[in-house]
């Protein structure tokens, strides 16, 4: 019985040593860079771009892809999901009050913004051809959106139209000439 156990340790410690081969330098000695992060850092040109890179990809949403970054949700948004994204373009933020946008950046109001932006997410993909008139739609910040559909046009709340829809490999981005804002 001693002789197993004495050889179970002995193989269990040979075992630890072949983590790395002999002479194969880890990424922490070998000096290279460690990338902290999430998805959002990995690079890669080839596969479809998620909701993030759909957006910061686009001149018409760099607000959007400021807000994104200012709230901390840039990571969230680029793991794996789905994700529906109603993106208001930069003349839909263009449209708020004067100093309403330049105010949810500041750090103080970081909670407020998050809290705006997560009502434009729904955790689930949602293809313009499923989208009903009158559906309700439950959104990441805990409240509901309501659809319309007439003549072909989708709106949301009654106040925004989607102009666009883009694919992503985590979801979909639909692109709305209006912000949301949660009740």
């Amino acid at each position: 019985m001693k002789a197993y156990t004495l050889l179970f340790a002995l193989f269990c410690l040979v075992l630890s040593n072949c983590a790395e081969a002999p002479g194969t330098p880890s990424a922490a000695s070998s000096g290279a860079p460690v990338v902290a992060g999430g998805q959002e850092n990995v690079k890669d040109d080839v596969s479809q771009k998620d909701v993030v890179k759909v957006a910061v990809g686009s001149p018409d949403h760099t607000t959007l892809v400021k807000a994104v970054t200012a709230a901390e949700l840039v990571t969230a948004l680029s793991n794996a999901g789905p994700f529906t994204v109603f993106a208001p373009t930069n003349a839909a933020f263009d449209k708020l009050p004067a100093g309403t946008v330049s105010q949810l950046l500041e750090p103080g109001k970081k909670a407020d913004l998050q809290d705006i932006l997560q009502y434009h997410v729904a955790v689930a993909v949602f293809k313009p051809e499923m989208l009903r008139d009158g559906q309700v739609i439950s959104m990441a910040n805990g409240g509901n959106i309501t659809i319309g559909v007439k003549d072909g046009k989708i709106t949301v709340n009654g106040t925004a139209n989607v102009i666009a829809s883009v694919p992503a490999s985590n979801g979909i981005v639909h692109v709305i000439d209006g912000v949301l804002l949660p009740k």
